[in-house]
């Protein structure tokens, strides 16, 4: 059984192609020219006060139906939504007031592929996730990319000194979370040191933790309440800076293709689920519906696993080989009205070019090498 998941996630890009009405040559990732986000200026803010309490759940108020209703935000609206907050290691705050250049607003309704169906809980039908025991994956790429956040939820390193993961596991869109004061990263590591002479193997399939300091969080407005409203959940994403770079592979970040560009529609991700304590799980499905900021799915996952990278592996232009990178959040479970009445969903916050050039410039502090994603 140890070799079934390494085959799997070898095979599943092809399995798409099975299909009879897509062409290999279809999933590749096309590189695009993408808005520069551009910082205009910097106020001191009061430091937080760190006081809201965590949540397992969290309550969308704009779902599939109302997210095909809302109109194109203005230019105006963009650039007050990417604004962003900057937490210090030291409590202190900041805001960043943004300038949204090379941007071409569309006209055209949000949109939503709609798959009719009924499913509960986080859990659907049989557990279909996948714990990682064997040490040689583990700490291997891709899942020596996945890092545990102090707060409770996953996360993924997406360059030498930085951790792409949710808002919600910071902060609950009033104030910053009270475990977010002294916020510590986990990488994962198969070995431990013993008393300072030797290093000492940890039980098979539990990893050990290194942790690192956060030196800063960047969080967009857009999060916050009172500033994007409903869509709020669309900008539930945050990217941490490390107090000290780690020397791990990470996993690029990649410009989220529509649904029909996904070999077998399929996404995957892993975390650690709160249900299997101490294991690092993975777990890969298709995506049921899709809005212009959010993949819809049934991927089985429990709370731990939010701000967990989901990625999507796809053929690198003009050569043969598949790449990873990062085109999702995993933001969790959500109930949202469908055709009049509640509907349970894991939903993940796509990155879609905006949120790329924003995420990029986070992470190199400038947009010139953010110009293509």
């Amino acid at each position: 059984m140890e070799h079934v998941l390494p085959l799997l996630m070898l095979f599943i890009p092809i399995l798409g192609l099975a299909n009879g009405t897509e062409t290999e040559q279809d999933f590749t990732w096309h590189l695009k020219k993408v808005p520069q986000i551009v910082s205009e200026r910097t106020f001191s803010l009061d430091s937080p006060t760190f006081k809201a309490e965590p949540k397992l759940e969290l309550n969308s108020v704009c779902g599939i139906e109302c997210q095909r209703k809302l109109p194109v935000p203005s230019l105006s609206d963009l650039k007050d939504i990417l604004s962003y907050e900057t937490v210090f290691e030291n409590g202190s705050r900041t805001l960043t007031e943004v300038n949204v250049l090379g941007l071409t607003l569309d006209p055209a309704e949000n949109t939503t592929a709609w798959r009719s169906s009924r499913r509960k809980r986080q859990i659907y039908g049989t557990d279909s996730r996948f714990s990682i025991y064997d040490k040689r994956f583990m700490t291997n790429f891709p899942f020596n990319t996945a890092v545990k956040v102090s707060t409770g939820c996953s996360g993924i390193l997406v360059s030498p000194r930085h951790v792409l993961t949710a808002a919600h596991c910071l902060h609950d869109g009033k104030d910053y979370l009270k475990g977010s004061k002294r916020l510590r990263v986990g990488l994962m590591k198969t070995k431990s040191r013993g008393n300072g002479r030797k290093k000492q193997d940890t039980p098979d399939g539990v990893p050990a933790f290194q942790w690192t300091r956060v030196k800063s969080t960047h969080i967009p407005r857009g999060w916050f309440k009172g500033v994007s409203e409903d869509i709020a959940l669309d900008y539930d994403y945050a990217v941490l800076e490390l107090k000290r770079p780690h020397k791990r592979k990470y996993m690029e970040l990649g410009i989220s293709p529509n649904i029909k560009m996904m070999p077998g529609s399929m996404i995957h991700f892993s975390g650690f689920d709160n249900d299997r304590s101490g294991q690092l799980v993975y777990r890969f499905c298709s995506i049921s519906d899709e809005s212009n900021d959010l993949f819809y799915q049934y991927c089985d996952a429990e709370p731990g696993s939010t701000g967990s990278g989901v990625y999507l592996r796809l053929k690198e232009p003009n050569k043969k080989k598949w790449k990873r990178k990062i085109i999702a959040v995993f933001s969790g479970h959500q109930w949202v009205d469908v055709n009049g009445e509640q509907q349970d969903y894991n939903v993940a916050v796509r990155i879609t070019p905006l949120k790329y050039a924003q995420i990029c410039f986070w992470i190199h502090g400038n947009d010139e090498n953010c110009t293509r994603g």
